[in-house]
């Protein structure tokens, strides 16, 4: 029997993010049981427009396709020969479904110029998978804004079926751009699941820790993730126990870098936060999680987080704010603590709580990626 062909559209690691890792699984776990290509976005913008400039380019993810999936490397958003060159795979390809990765209006043209090559020689039908319904650094820029909304609604016409990863952003999508219910499915978010596990004291060990209690936050740091509240509620705990503590900022500095710093300087237990300002490569990530007691998701606003379902592989209990579609995605999970966004006094008695507690590992929930591939084959069906 011929397999339905599939092609997946998103970024190369080139400009690596959670996006890149999230398109590596979903070919990975949709190639066993479709013929899966893999379209990538290469070059995204102008290098030194890109917060995290310093590390594009690098070999910094171990994770990579599978020999079954055909993959183009890539397609620039400067550059009409790559455009031609996407063409003429797509062509060759002949898919019959494409699956647009929609994270930022910045490549919105890169995926209509896709759409627009679809619509005039292979044809398949198109489905969009929002992982950000609305970037927050985009939102705040009027041109960006305006810019995102137009596209997008060009884009969104293209579609014939929708992705997102929570009930919550189902919804913002529907209202957003006036599409019927019934056309946005729900797709939960598969857990990275892909990283070693190594005993606690060794993690430690090798980061220098030597038996503190680590009160982990990982990742990029931007102002919607509410790193400074977390350092002001790590600064209200009892000295008996910062004084045994470790909080652990592991992650690039994107936005709104004064904030941390100035909050850092401001904390009474200074000399027990530690800053690890870069982008942490894939053989250093077991390092700290593995290391880490509880991880703190503090943010103010969001719709999923990569890091959240890094820390449930690992089994981690995860203070988190209540927001968007984290408050869907970690329900289910019994190491959630939620408590409200942007609220320090709750983040503080979270974490004297699993201190006090220091509960065991937690059984990750059940969303590995053959759990998504089936969710996937159901959306695909109404399609073909």
């Amino acid at each position: 029997m011929t397999k339905t062909k599939v092609c997946i559209v998103g970024p190369s690691k080139k400009f690596l993010s959670g996006i890149s890792y999230y398109t590596i699984r979903l070919a990975n776990s949709l190639a066993e049981g479709y013929d899966v290509s893999v379209l990538c976005f290469r070059n995204l913008l102008l290098k030194f427009m890109f917060p995290g400039s310093k590390h594009v380019g690098k070999d910094l993810a171990n994770l990579d396709y599978g020999e079954n999936v055909k993959v183009f490397n890539g397609m620039d958003y400067n550059n009409p020969l790559t455009w031609y060159r996407a063409y003429r795979f797509l062509k060759r390809e002949s898919p019959d479904v494409v699956i647009l990765q929609w994270w930022t209006s910045s490549v919105a043209h890169m995926h209509l110029l896709i759409s627009l090559i679809n619509a005039l020689s292979t044809k398949a039908k198109v489905i969009i998978e929002f992982h950000e319904v609305v970037d927050p650094l985009e939102e705040s820029i009027l041109p960006i804004r305006v810019y995102s909304r137009i596209m997008g609604r060009f884009l969104v016409k293209r579609a014939s079926l929708y992705v997102t990863h929570s009930e919550s952003d189902r919804r913002l999508v529907a209202s957003k751009y006036r599409i019927p219910d019934e056309r946005v499915h729900v797709i939960p978010h598969g857990l990275y699941d892909q990283y070693q596990k190594v005993s606690r004291q060794e993690a430690q060990h090798m980061l220098g820790l030597n038996g503190d209690y680590v009160v982990l936050s990982f990742g990029l740091v931007r102002p919607y993730k509410g790193i400074p509240n977390l350092i002001k509620a790590f600064g209200e705990l009892p000295e008996g126990i910062a004084g045994r503590s470790r909080l652990l900022i592991a992650g690039e500095i994107w936005e709104d870098r004064e904030a941390v710093t100035q909050a850092i300087s401001g904390c009474k237990y200074k000399e027990r936060i530690t800053l690890v300002d870069d982008y942490i490569p894939d053989d250093s990530i077991p390092m700290y999680f593995n290391a880490a007691d509880v991880v703190a998701l503090p943010y103010l606003r969001a719709s999923q987080s990569g890091v959240a379902h890094i820390a449930m592989a690992f089994g981690k209990p995860i203070v988190v704010s209540k927001v968007g579609g984290l408050e869907e995605s970690m329900a289910d999970y019994a190491g959630t603590y939620f408590v409200p966004p942007g609220d320090i006094q709750a983040i503080k008695d979270a974490l004297l709580k699993l201190y006090g507690e220091r509960p065991a590992g937690f059984e990750p929930p059940k969303r590995g990626w053959d759990v998504i591939k089936e969710k996937y084959d159901a959306v695909i069906s109404a399609l073909i």
